[in-house]
């Protein structure tokens, strides 16, 4: 067994190998110095110059470091932890929390939904990685600007654009094939584009059969845990006028068949999986460049999703089949203007409402027919409905040393339910969130800043309505819930030179009025201890951040991130549950005009520091979940009309997961990719 420094010398041996086996000619920039960033305010600003703290990953880097999925893309995005419950699934961690509690979006359109569930789950992975073009992070701020749920801050990944171009009609297309030692993914992917002066389309097709994962050294194959998956993606682009256009896009994602590991070898069911798991977005947007100072920009969103979440279970040595329908319809209208009031003060505000409606029922069958088809209640009140209306603005001030910014929400909720037991129950929470930030220009290479947002998160459907067995408890429906508040204080240093950018940031989120899961004493259903959720928590989590790119020579650069934090129960007094353990990445990259060698090494400490929660929780070994270091390497040279690529995973073959999840991580193995242009 190498000890950690071994395995980091190692890394550096594997990396510098590769970089002068190949020269030093052709030289290709990879530093992003000065990267304009959306997601904390709504509009573009250089990230420099935003008083918050954000990590992102652009197109480049993640062809550098190339990911299965999009939540194992999310594993070297700074200050992030990914925490995988099934091989189909990925939930990102943003300030040590997760599920319901981070906010997720794609092209500026929530993806959170009224039954998103309280911890990990698994809906960011029905968004095809092929389809992004760019991921940010906003840590501890997000809900003045985009709503509920933003806790521990927002994500949101942002998918290619077609692209307009001045005189001549051009076509372009490639083709792209996948394959992994071991069968463990087969992978092929067909996408075209069309540019023209007035109008733009870019679509594609992705088929993925992802085999058993097959972990390191002693793990072996992690059976059922393979599903297969199938993905289409549309957008289309006009210019009306030169100053207006118009975007109608579709995405579309499909996943059959994905098992639940975790219950299947340890919670005596024969059968437990996603059947089918689906995404459906479509939306049209429309961009105004106005003339006048009030309105700079205005911008239409209108979108309608479906989410499909149907599960399939039956336990040993019975052969009784339970089929859970779990339907989510979302319209959504979002209306964002953008102000230019002066050089010194800019502003956006604006008005969103989405709606949700949820479809819910079980069915109980048995394999042989011997017991007739029973329709129950199901995991969620049938034709609940969910409304939130908002109305935001916020305001950017730059003066010669400082950068001022502020904004305040105003978001209202309808939420109607129909029980089975209880009747029609209708609850109208609301919630009043600001945000201010300052920083300060000690010169312009280094930056002082300091924050306090205030989030919130609405009681969902899946708060309120839940009925059945949720991960290894028995939940019964709560009607009496109240939002949840968060209260994030920061401070921070961003530096940026030539060649080199580092930031740091350290945090306290102050958490009441949690809704919590509290036990119902003495009451058992199906072998399940009865739980419901109730506004009883207040904690806190602190910690720091801290991250640098270092563009070492015109063809290397080196980058690394470390995370820590640290959450208490106050009104359990315990640790609070899932806190990830302290972690980091060190990657590294070369890259000439036609090849590119990327290393990286991802490692996170042992987490023995649990909750009562965790100690239960079937997922985490006795005594806390063990420390691990990954090394990856990855490669690819660009031919006159393909692209190669090239993936060797888990060199040492460590045996690893990350906290919390339900299946480790992939063993040593290797992947190779050609992508056909034309």
């Amino acid at each position: 067994m190498l000890n950690w420094m071994s395995k980091l010398n190692l890394f550096y041996i594997l990396i510098f190998l590769n970089v002068y086996a190949f020269g030093q000619n052709d030289v290709m920039d990879t530093v992003r110095i000065g990267e304009i960033v959306v997601t904390t305010q709504r509009i573009p600003r250089e990230d420099f110059l935003v008083p918050y703290s954000i990590s992102l990953i652009d197109k480049k880097e993640m062809e550098h470091f190339t990911k299965r999925t999009t939540p194992e893309m999310l594993m070297n995005m700074d200050g992030v932890f990914v925490q995988k419950t099934n091989h189909g699934g990925g939930s990102p961690f943003i300030r040590g929390l997760t599920g319901n509690q981070t906010l997720l979006l794609i092209d500026g359109i929530r993806l959170n939904n009224s039954v998103y569930r309280y911890g990990p789950n698994q809906y960011l992975n029905t968004i095809d990685i092929f389809t992004i073009d760019r991921m940010e992070v906003a840590k501890g701020t997000g809900s003045v600007q985009y709503g509920s749920d933003a806790l521990g801050g927002a994500l949101q990944l942002f998918t290619a654009d077609p692209l307009l171009t001045t005189g001549k009609k051009e076509w372009h297309g490639n083709a792209t094939g996948k394959f992994m030692t071991d069968g463990m993914e087969k992978t092929g992917r067909g996408q075209l584009q069309y540019n023209s002066e007035k109008v733009a389309f870019l679509g594609g097709g992705t088929y993925r059969d992802f085999g058993d994962l097959v972990g390191g050294k002693e793990t072996g194959v992690q059976s059922p845990s393979g599903y297969k998956e199938v993905a289409f993606d549309g957008k289309l682009l006009f210019a009306l006028n030169k100053n207006i256009q118009l975007t109608l896009a579709s995405q579309f994602l499909n996943q059959s068949h994905v098992p639940i590991y975790h219950k299947v070898v340890l919670e005596n069911y024969a059968i437990n999986e996603f059947q089918p798991q689906q995404r459906l977005l479509n939306y049209a947007k429309m961009n105004i460049h106005g003339s006048k100072k009030v309105f700079d920009q205005v911008k239409f969103i209108a979108s309608w999703q479906q989410n499909t979440e149907n599960t399939k279970t039956q336990k040993n040595n019975t052969n009784l089949v339970q089929l859970d329908n779990n339907l989510v319809n979302t319209l959504g209208f979002v209306t964002d203007i953008t102000s230019e009031f002066s050089k010194i003060w800019s502003a956006n505000s604006g008005v969103e409402y989405y709606h949700d409606n949820v479809s819910s029922s079980r069915f109980v069958n048995s394999t042989d027919n011997s017991v007739p088809p029973v329709e129950k209640r199901g995991l969620y009140p049938d034709d609940s409905k969910y409304g939130s209306f908002a109305l935001y603005s916020l305001h950017h001030f730059l003066f010669d040393n400082w950068v001022f910014d502020g904004g305040l929400r105003f978001n209202a909720f309808n939420i109607k339910i129909k029980d089975e037991e209880l009747g029609e129950v209708k609850i109208s929470p609301e919630a009043l969130v600001f945000n201010v930030g300052a920083m300060y220009k000690l010169n312009r290479k280094n930056h002082l800043y300091a924050t306090v947002s205030n989030g919130f998160r609405a009681p969902n459907i899946d708060d309120m309505g839940t009925l059945g067995i949720v991960d290894f408890r028995y939940e019964v429906p709560a009607y009496n819930l109240k939002p949840e508040q968060s209260f994030n204080y920061e401070l921070g240093y961003k530096l940026s030179l030539p060649k080199f950018q580092a930031n740091f940031a350290a945090f306290y989120l102050d958490l009441n009025q949690l809704i919590a899961r509290t036990k119902v004493d003495g009451d058992s259903i199906e072998g399940y201890q009865v739980y419901k959720k109730e506004n009883v928590g207040e904690a806190y989590i602190t910690g720091a951040e801290a991250a640098f790119l270092w563009k070492i020579s015109s063809y290397f650069d080196l980058n690394s991130s470390i995370s820590y934090a640290y959450g208490q129960n106050i009104t359990g007094d315990e640790p609070l549950r899932r806190i990830p353990p302290f972690n980091g990445k060190l990657g590294a990259t070369y890259s000439l005009k036609k090849l590119f060698v990327s290393g990286e090494l991802l490692f996170a400490t042992k987490q023995d520091r649990l909750a009562a929660g965790d100690i239960s929780d079937n997922r985490i070994p006795d005594g806390g979940t063990p420390g691990w270091e990954v090394i990856n390497l990855f490669a690819g040279y660009q031919f006159a009309f393909v692209k190669m690529k090239a993936g060797f995973e888990n060199l040492l073959n460590e045996d690893y997961r990350t906290h919390g999840s339900g299946i480790n991580g992939v063993g040593r193995s290797a992947w190779i990719m050609l992508d056909f242009n034309f």
